[in-house]
C-alpha cells in the first residue's frame, strides 16, 4: 500500500500541471525584431522616465528641507546662521531641479521629433508601396465611372490646342516625351458581290461583266490594325508647345518581292498614315499654330463616318477624305464661354491618282484602268507636273451644344480646295499626223475645285454627323465615282490619241473648225454627294450601370451617296463606251459592344448599291451574265478590336 501511495504521488508530480509541470520552464516566445528607430525610441523613453524619477526624488528632498526650515524658524534666533546655510542648500537644490526639468523637457521634444520623423518615414514607405502596387494593379486604383458618355464624333482634325507639358509619357527619349497608342483589329467579312476580289467594297460596274455569278467572296483580315505614338518636345517658353504624331498601318499594298509572291496575301507592307510636327504659340485667348508633315487634309477630312469597314471607309459612297503631305497655318480664337473659331490654310502636295495603263491597244486601255503595277513603280506625277501646290482651307466654329456630362462640343465646318494637274506628251509619242504641229511634244491640263459643309452635333440622346460636298475631279478624295477627267473632243475632226509620259492619261489630238491642229481640252468630272451618320448611346438610354458590363453598347445608322454630273457622265460614256456607273449609295447599321476600356466587339450589316446608265448601244453591264441597271453588294463584317 505504501508503495502504491508513493507511486501515485510520484505520478502526480510528473504529469503536466504537477510539480514537474509547474517547475517546467515556459516556452520561449520568438523575439520580435525591432527596427533601429524603435530601439532609439525605447532608450529615449527610458531616460525620460529616469529623469522624471530623479525630479520626484529631489522634489521630495526640497519638501523635507522646507519642513526643516519651518522648524528652524520657530527655534531660537541663535540658529539664524544655520538657517541661512539651509536656505542656500534649498536654492542650490531648486536650481538642480530646474536644470533637471529643462533637460527632461528637451528630452521630451527629442522624443516628439523622433515620433514625427518615424511617422513621416512610415507614410513615405506606405506611399511608395501604393505607387508600386498601382503600377502593377492599376484597375484596383482606377476611379469608377459615374456616368456613361454620349457618342463622340470622329475628329481627325481637332481644334483644341495641346496643353503644354500635358502629354503623360509612357517613356522618354532624352527629354522628349513619348506615348504609344493603337489597336489590333481582326474581322471576318462576307460580300454577296465583289467582282474585283478586294477585301473592301468599291462602286459597282468598274468591270463591264461580273462573270457567271455576282462573285460572292469571303475575307478574314488583320491588316486594319494600327500603331502610332504622340510626342512632346520641351521648350523654355511657357507659351510655346511643340508636339508631333507618327502613325502607320498595313492597309496599303502587298510587299512586291519574289520571296513573298506566294504569301503576299498575308504579307502586307506597313505604310505611313500620319507623320507631322506642330508648334503652338498661345497668347491670351489666341493660339497660333504651324504644322508640317502628313496629316488629314483640311478639305473634306474634318468629318468622318463611324463604320466598321475602315479599309475603304465608304470609297465612292459619299465619305470624301484624304491624308496628304502638307504645311498648315492657322489660329484658334476663344470668343467667350465654350465658343471657339479656327480658320486655317494649307499648301498640300497635289495628288490626282490616275492609274497608268499597263496595256494599250489602239489608244484604248484594255485593262480598264487597272495599271496598278506602273503606278507603284513610277508613282503619280500629274499633280507635281503642274509645278504648283494645291491650296486647301477650312474654318471651324465650335461650341458646347449640350451641357450634360460626357458630351463633346459641337462643330460646324466649311472647307475648300483648288488644284491643278498637267499631262505631258513626249514628242516621240505625238501621232504622226500632228508631229509637225507639236515638234517638242504637248501638254494639257485641268483644274480641281471643291467645297464642303460639315456638321458634328453631339447630344446626350444621339450624335448627328453629316457632310455635303460638290466639286470637280474628286477621284483622289475617293469621290466622283472615282472618275477624274475626260477629253472634250467635240468639234474636232481627224482625231488621234497618245499616252502621257506617265501612261495615266490618253490625250486626244484633232483639227478644229478653223483648220488648226490642236489638243482636245481635258475637263474635270463634276460630282456631288455626302453622308448622314447617327450614333445612339444605347447604354445611356437604358440607364446601365456605368461601371458594369452593359455600359458600352452603341449603335450607328449610316447613309451615303456619291453621284456624277449628268452632262459629264455623257462625255465619259461617249469616250469610253463602258463607263456606265452614275451614282452609288451606301446604307449600313453598326453595333458596338465595349466589354471594357480596351476590348470592343463590332458587327456591321451594310448594302452597297451602284446605278448604271446604258452604253451608246443601249446595253447595260452584266451581272451574273444578265444586263443589269443596278448592282448590289450585301456585306456582313464582325470582329474584335483591342486598343492600347
Amino acid at each position: 500500500m505504501r508503495r502504491l501511495i508513493g507511486s501515485v504521488l510520484l505520478f502526480a508530480m510528473l504529469v503536466p500541471g504537477g510539480l514537474l509541470g509547474q517547475d517546467a520552464k515556459p516556452k520561449k516566445k520568438r523575439p520580435v525584431r525591432k527596427t533601429v528607430v524603435e530601439e532609439q525610441l525605447e532608450k529615449l523613453q527610458q531616460r525620460l522616465e529616469e529623469q522624471q524619477a530623479q525630479i520626484q526624488q529631489q522634489a521630495a528632498q526640497i519638501q523635507q528641507q522646507q519642513t526643516q526650515i519651518q522648524q528652524l524658524q520657530q527655534s531660537d534666533a541663535s540658529e539664524a546662521q544655520q538657517n541661512a546655510q539651509v536656505q542656500a542648500s534649498v536654492q542650490a537644490a531648486s536650481q538642480q531641479a530646474a536644470a533637471a526639468q529643462q533637460q527632461a523637457s528637451n528630452l521630451s521634444a527629442s522624443v516628439s521629433d523622433l515620433k514625427a520623423t518615424t511617422a513621416d518615414a512610415i507614410k513615405v514607405s506606405t506611399d511608395d508601396h501604393k505607387r508600386v502596387d498601382k503600377m502593377i494593379n492599376p484597375d484596383a486604383y482606377a476611379a469608377k465611372p459615374t456616368f456613361i458618355a454620349a457618342v463622340a464624333p470622329i475628329r481627325a482634325l481637332p481644334i483644341d490646342a495641346p496643353v503644354k507639358d500635358g502629354l503623360v509619357p509612357s517613356f522618354r527619349l532624352g527629354l522628349v516625351r513619348v506615348t504609344p497608342y493603337g489597336f489590333l483589329k481582326a474581322t471576318v467579312a462576307e460580300d454577296s458581290s465583289s467582282p474585283r476580289g478586294d477585301d473592301f467594297p468599291l462602286p459597282g460596274f468598274l468591270s463591264a461583266d461580273t462573270g457567271p455569278s455576282p462573285t460572292p467572296e469571303f475575307h478574314l483580315k488583320a491588316r486594319s490594325s494600327r500603331f502610332g505614338a504622340n510626342f512632346e518636345w520641351p521648350d523654355v517658353s511657357k507659351n510655346v508647345t511643340i508636339t508631333g504624331k507618327f502613325e502607320f498601318d498595313w492597309e496599303g499594298m502587298f510587299s512586291r518581292a519574289d520571296n513573298r509572291n506566294i504569301s503576299a496575301i498575308r504579307s502586307n507592307a506597313p505604310t505611313i498614315r500620319l507623320g507631322f510636327m506642330r508648334v503652338d504659340y498661345t497668347h491670351g485667348p489666341t493660339d497660333w499654330f504651324f504644322e508640317a508633315g502628313e496629316n488629314w487634309t483640311p478639305f473634306g477630312s474634318s468629318t468622318l463616318p463611324n463604320l466598321v469597314e475602315t479599309t475603304g471607309l465608304g470609297i465612292g459612297f459619299g465619305s470624301l477624305y484624304e491624308r496628304q503631305p502638307e504645311m498648315r497655318f492657322g489660329f484658334v480664337q476663344k470668343l467667350g464661354g465654350t465658343l471657339k473659331f479656327s480658320p486655317e490654310i494649307a499648301i498640300v502636295q497635289p495628288g490626282f491618282g490616275n492609274l497608268p495603263a499597263d496595256t494599250v491597244v489602239a489608244g484604248v486601255d484594255v485593262n480598264g484602268g487597272t495599271g496598278l503595277g506602273n503606278q507603284l513603280g513610277y508613282g503619280e506625277r500629274q499633280g507635281s507636273d503642274a509645278d504648283r501646290p494645291e491650296i486647301e482651307a477650312r474654318a471651324v466654329l465650335q461650341w458646347q451644344l449640350d451641357p450634360a456630362k460626357g458630351v463633346a462640343p459641337a462643330q460646324i465646318i466649311v472647307s475648300g480646295v483648288e488644284g491643278r494637274r498637267e499631262a505631258v506628251v513626249l514628242a516621240s509619242a505625238v501621232p504622226a499626223a500632228y508631229a509637225s504641229a507639236f515638234p517638242t511634244g504637248a501638254t494639257v491640263s485641268s483644274e480641281r475645285w471643291g467645297g464642303t459643309i460639315e456638321a458634328q452635333l453631339p447630344t446626350r440622346f444621339l450624335t448627328l454627323t453629316a457632310k455635303v460636298y460638290r466639286g470637280a475631279d474628286l477621284r483622289y478624295f475617293f469621290a466622283g465615282q472615282l472618275f477624274s477627267n475626260f477629253n472634250d473632243a467635240y468639234g474636232l475632226t481627224g482625231t488621234a490619241t497618245a499616252l502621257s509620259v506617265d501612261g495615266s492619261s490618253t490625250v486626244v489630238f484633232g483639227t478644229n473648225a478653223a483648220g488648226e491642229k490642236t489638243v482636245a481640252p481635258q475637263r474635270p468630272v463634276r460630282s456631288n454627294g455626302g453622308f448622314l451618320n447617327v450614333g445612339l448611346p444605347l447604354s445611356r438610354w437604358f440607364n446601365a450601370n456605368p461601371a458594369g458590363r452593359n455600359a458600352g453598347w452603341q449603335m450607328y445608322f449610316h447613309y451615303g451617296l456619291d453621284q456624277v454630273e449628268a452632262s459629264d457622265l455623257y462625255h465619259l460614256t461617249e469616250a469610253r463606251a463602258v463607263s456606265t456607273r452614275a451614282r452609288s449609295r451606301l446604307g449600313a447599321v453598326s453595333l458596338y459592344y465595349k466589354m471594357n476600356p480596351w476590348c470592343t466587339f463590332v458587327y456591321e450589316q451594310s448594302l452597297y448599291t451602284t446605278i448604271a446608265i446604258p452604253t451608246l448601244t443601249g446595253a447595260y453591264p452584266k451581272v451574273s451574265g444578265v444586263q443589269s441597271r443596278e448592282w448590289n453588294d450585301r456585306r456582313e463584317e464582325f470582329g474584335p478590336v483591342f486598343t492600347f
